[in-house]
């Protein structure tokens, strides 16, 4: 069978990753699946005029039921899944055509899927839907370190100079830099604490999303000590520099479900995450991580896990058994082929 699978593939991002392993899922049970971008098609009829070219697309499925699903409203009728975004949930509901047009995309949807519980739940309350068609699959965690990854190197091209490397204390925040991600949310307490203790550093990391939102960043990074912008990396040099990392932070305004937070998880990495409904779905506060309400609440936190040895232990060693028992990505390849068997 061939698949048409639509999402937003800006490079190294989480929803890139995402489709690109979903992807893999498919041709593993020997379908073919071409991946396309949302942002390359302006309607639903430039993917209807897609489907019928030869060889003919036999089924689609999408990432988020408004950038993608509302693609797949056209003439060419081809059985279809989607995926619930954080976005669809979280922001786009709130326009009354967008959530016209996702309970559309719901009621001609074969299936649909949600990371967790409380993203189906919270579907269910907000969109007209049944419920049957909704099953809850969280993603699958695979991490890979590079081989040849130089620590120093990466903190020097940061901006970080100390001599006491091996003394500093690493606050990664990584995420796509547009406004929902709110990276700037720790700058001024994250600053303060820094002026009290040098070695504690915040490195904002990831891909350009909004190149406005982008040059604000870097120039309130610019203004302020111990907050620094870094180039994104690859994945294997992102994984690498996690596992340098002292924590993983997050402070998104709002998420589906984090792959850095589950990521740093798999690396051993404690995580400290903004007390949002997405994070607080997978980070259990005080078990398998910290969720904090402010930035001030975030820096107790902070120095309370720097002094805590057993505190560390404890969130490294139940974040790791979360992702093996509740991220496995062999169980979520299976669901997927079962799925995309469903649009035959």
């Amino acid at each position: 069978m061939r698949v048409l699978f639509l999402s937003c593939l800006s490079p190294k991002t989480g929803n890139c990753t995402t489709a690109e392993r979903i992807r893999n899922h498919i041709v593993a049970a020997g379908h073919t699946c071409v991946l396309c971008d949302t942002r390359e098609f302006s309607s639903a009829s430039d993917v209807s005029s897609l489907m019928t070219q030869e060889p003919r697309v036999e089924a689609a499925l999408a990432i988020h039921l408004f950038k993608g699903g509302r693609l797949l409203l056209g003439d060419a009728g081809v059985p279809f899944g989607v995926v619930f975004g954080g976005t669809d949930v979280n922001e786009d509901v709130k326009d009354e055509h967008k959530r016209a047009v996702m309970e559309e995309v719901l009621r001609k949807a074969r299936f649909a899927v949600a990371f967790t519980d409380a993203l189906k739940e919270q579907a269910q309350v907000l969109l007209v839907c049944e419920n049957k068609k909704i099953c809850v699959q969280p993603q699958g965690i695979e991490t890979k370190v590079a081989i040849h990854f130089c620590w120093s190197d990466f903190l020097h091209s940061t901006g970080v100079l100390t001599k006491q490397v091996e003394n500093l204390h690493v606050f990664l925040l990584v995420c796509g830099l547009r406004r929902v991600k709110d990276p700037l949310y720790l700058l001024e307490a994250f600053a303060e604490w820094h002026s009290q203790n040098p070695l504690v550093v915040l490195i904002i990391i990831g891909p350009v999303i909004d190149p406005v939102f982008t040059a604000e960043v870097e120039e309130s990074v610019k203004r302020s000590v111990g907050v620094f912008l870094a180039a994104d990396l690859s994945q294997e040099e992102l994984h690498s520099a996690m596992q340098k990392s002292f924590a993983l932070v997050n402070s998104s305004l709002s998420e589906g479900m984090s792959a850095a937070i589950l990521e740093a998880m798999d690396l051993g990495l404690p995580v400290l995450a903004r007390d949002v409904p997405g994070n607080a779905a997978i980070v259990e506060h005080k078990v398998t991580g910290l969720l904090y309400s402010s930035p001030q609440e975030f820096v107790s936190m902070s120095r309370k896990l720097l002094d805590d040895h057993e505190l560390q232990e404890r969130l490294v060693r139940n974040g790791k058994n979360y992702i093996t028992t509740c991220h496995n990505p062999v169980k979520e390849r299976i669901t997927y082929q079962k799925l995309v068997e469903t649009l035959h």
